[in-house]
């Protein structure tokens, strides 16, 4: 079955084996209201990686059953981070959280070469599967809080983590748009060269079974009335399942416009570590990250 809604995939994970999550600084109310969901739903169990009195002041705050919860004290948030990978290393979690800390202390102890979860040479990557009102059927994008000016191989595993993504999401043969601001293959713009040679690699079989087109625009990738205007040939051209962006600033702004103009939903983590992380920000809602949850625990 494709899934086509976030709350579709909170069902499929619950039909699945649960996974353990370990949430790194688990203090604040957004994270543990997450996961406490996540856990009545059946999709989780949870290892709360932080400081216990700030986690039973939120948990009686919201009529929470702390003891559904297994609790690592750690009163610092760098500790914390490392404790709750060490957790991970140990076999004793499948997804990593994270809490209230900033995201490079996050990714610092993700990246710890002797402790952390980064296998060698591995690309970092954040997908995020939103669920925009305004279109048809979920968008896998990347990567829009991570890597700045992804190169050529940069991009190569950014696209190879969108389509495992969308496969894990039930389609079998995603649509991949690899954006510019042009259709066309300007070889002044790198968006356009880096998109016409993924485009040309995907049509070679190199990138697994996917539609890949670039370089194309974004209102090509998504909209169908200006494929007709255009009248653009294209497997994937207003249909996109899949988007990979040139750079962050493209990225995040996209993103940005889904949630505040569109109020689209949406989960994301972190790929291309050894287990599934949920990177969301601190400002992101509960629901959000419980969909990141799910999401996670799907890719686990």
């Amino acid at each position: 079955m494709t899934i086509t809604k976030l709350d579709q995939l909170v069902d499929l994970v619950k039909s699945k084996p649960k996974k353990r999550l370990v949430a790194a600084n688990a203090n604040d109310a957004h994270t543990i209201e997450a996961v406490y969901a996540a856990l009545e739903l059946g999709v989780i169990d949870a290892t709360l990686v932080g400081n216990p009195e700030e986690i039973e002041k939120v948990c009686k705050e919201h009529n929470f059953d702390m003891s559904k919860f297994t609790i690592v004290p750690e009163y610092v948030d760098t500790k914390a981070a490392a404790k709750a990978c060490d957790l991970i290393n140990a076999g004793e979690g499948q997804i990593l959280m994270k809490g209230l800390l900033p995201t490079d202390k996050y990714m610092r102890a993700i990246l710890n070469k002797e402790k952390g979860l980064c296998p060698p040479k591995a690309t970092l990557s954040h997908v995020t599967v939103i669920e925009n009102p305004a279109y048809h059927k979920l968008l896998i994008v990347g990567d829009v809080a991570v890597i700045p000016a992804p190169e050529l191989k940069e991009k190569q595993a950014i696209l190879k983590y969108l389509i495992e993504t969308a496969k894990a999401l039930g389609i079998d043969k995603p649509k991949v748009a690899c954006l510019a601001a042009t259709e066309q293959v300007s070889v002044g713009m790198q968006a356009c060269v880096d998109a016409a040679l993924l485009a040309a690699m995907g049509s070679r079989g190199q990138l697994g079974n996917a539609y890949i087109e670039g370089p194309i625009s974004l209102d090509l990738a998504i909209d169908q009335e200006t494929v007709e205007i255009k009248k653009f040939k294209s497997d994937v051209a207003g249909d996109a399942d899949c988007l990979l962006f040139p750079n962050i600033e493209t990225g995040n702004v996209f993103y940005k416009c889904c949630t505040k103009f569109n109020h689209a939903e949406l989960g994301a983590l972190l790929k291309g570590a050894k287990v599934p992380c949920v990177l969301s920000s601190r400002g992101d809602s509960a629901k959000t990250k419980m969909y990141s949850i799910a999401l996670a625990a799907l890719m686990a």
